[in-house]
């Protein structure tokens, strides 16, 4: 990330690198995206999540615990897609991450906590950047 760059547009285009892998990876994205960068944290919230439609038929059966548990065992999976995007949009080395999907409504919580900056980074950012 360079200098130029404010923290609002590299909030706004993880979230739609976020999305745009959300979409690739499930078959089916979401309504829309919001991205926070806060000292450590990286926040991601997905709203109006798309259901396949075996998880839609899983939770009109009642089974929609097992539509969040094949979710966060996916999630687990393909982690590091997820990392990768936030480590080349941050400059920072993602540490740990928590990704948690609600029903009614639908939506995803994706949570990147953030290591030690590493060249061009949100730390280099002035105040006045940073909001």
């Amino acid at each position: 990330m360079s200098n130029g760059e404010d923290l609002a547009s590299v909030e706004e285009a993880l979230s739609q690198d976020l999305l745009r892998l959300h979409r690739e990876s499930y078959g089916k994205g979401a309504g829309r995206a919001r991205t926070h960068i806060l000292d450590d944290l990286v926040i991601c919230y997905m709203d109006d999540l798309e259901l396949m439609a075996a998880e839609d038929f899983l939770i009109e059966s009642g089974k929609g615990d097992a539509v969040i548990e094949v979710r966060s065992r996916y999630q687990q999976a393909i982690e590091m897609t997820f990392r990768d995007a936030v480590e080349r949009a941050t400059g920072r080395r993602v540490i740990s991450f928590v990704s948690a999907t609600k029903l009614n409504p639908n939506y995803i919580v994706e949570i990147f906590r953030l290591g030690e900056p590493r060249g061009d980074s949100l730390e280099e950012l002035d105040d006045d950047q940073r909001g």
